[in-house]
């Protein structure tokens, strides 16, 4: 089985990328006789352990950037896109060029990262110089900026879509299909740690929530003599009168009563 192959076949079994990569050869086959192939599967294999470590997004998506950056031939720029809800935002821009293109997406409501995320495929755009653009401002104001080529790569795991890499070349045709296969295992790399960031922040942030809201039912118990359901539910009157999250308004009670008790001591 050729080394594509098997890769695409060691994530369809839901295993992920293994940590330690093979380089590719010219051919776009898998080799570990040359130093330059060595030296970048070790390369990759430190990155993969690296973005293990990092538990939070900023930390994690830079890394990832830096990273492809340094790693990808012929990339001058790169950023990433992510899902957040209904909405589409701009992360770790190694440019200021990638941050201005991804607003102007999001101000025309299209464009080759959001084409890629929302259509679930990798986008390509070899040269921005050529008429006849799937999206002409957007290629435009590309070319003003020297971009001269684009490659969108989906960031997933399994069901989870979590946004596009988007990498940027002053050079035209510069993403050929061995620069293709390293985009996409380092795609991967990128996803899986980004989904483990993705799932260390929304259980810090649940515990977090969770501490917020016992400390105010706890304020609100003693002031006011309540059982601890009582408390919950006049938080959560409260949340609806004032059209704020339960947990902002158990936040604001408990800044309120920490202000109050420094005022008297």
């Amino acid at each position: 089985m050729a080394g594509w192959e098997q890769l695409r076949a060691f994530n369809s079994a839901g295993y992920g990328p293994p940590v330690a990569v093979l380089a590719f050869d010219v051919a776009g086959r898998y080799a570990m006789h040359d130093t330059a192939q060595q030296q970048l599967a070790h390369r990759m294999s430190e990155l993969a352990l690296s973005l293990q470590d990092e538990t939070d997004h900023p930390t994690t998506l830079n890394a990832i950037v830096d990273a492809v950056v340094d790693m990808v031939p012929a990339v001058t720029w790169a950023g990433i896109s992510l899902v957040r809800g209904k909405a589409i935002t701009s992360e770790a821009p190694s440019d200021p060029v990638v941050a201005e293109l991804d607003e102007l997406q999001t101000e025309l409501g299209e464009g080759p990262c959001l084409t890629s995320i929302r259509a679930h495929h990798t986008v390509r755009i070899p040269d921005f110089g050529k008429p006849d653009q799937p999206w002409p401002r957007y290629a435009a104001r590309a070319y003003e900026l020297g971009a001269r080529s684009l490659l969108a790569r989906r960031l997933f795991v399994r069901r989870e879509q979590l946004g596009a890499l988007n990498l940027y070349s002053d050079e035209t045709e510069a993403f050929t299909p061995d620069a293709e296969v390293l985009i996409d295992l380092f795609a991967q790399h990128a996803a899986v740690a980004l989904a483990g960031a993705t799932h260390e922040h929304h259980l810090n942030e649940a515990l977090a929530n969770r501490d917020i809201l016992g400390q105010a039912k706890g304020i609100l118990m003693q002031r006011d003599r309540l059982t601890g359901q009582r408390a919950f539910q006049l938080l959560v009157r409260a949340s609806q009168d004032s059209n704020m999250k339960v947990v902002d308004v158990a936040r604001w009670l408990v800044e309120e009563t920490e202000k109050r008790a420094a005022r008297q001591s």
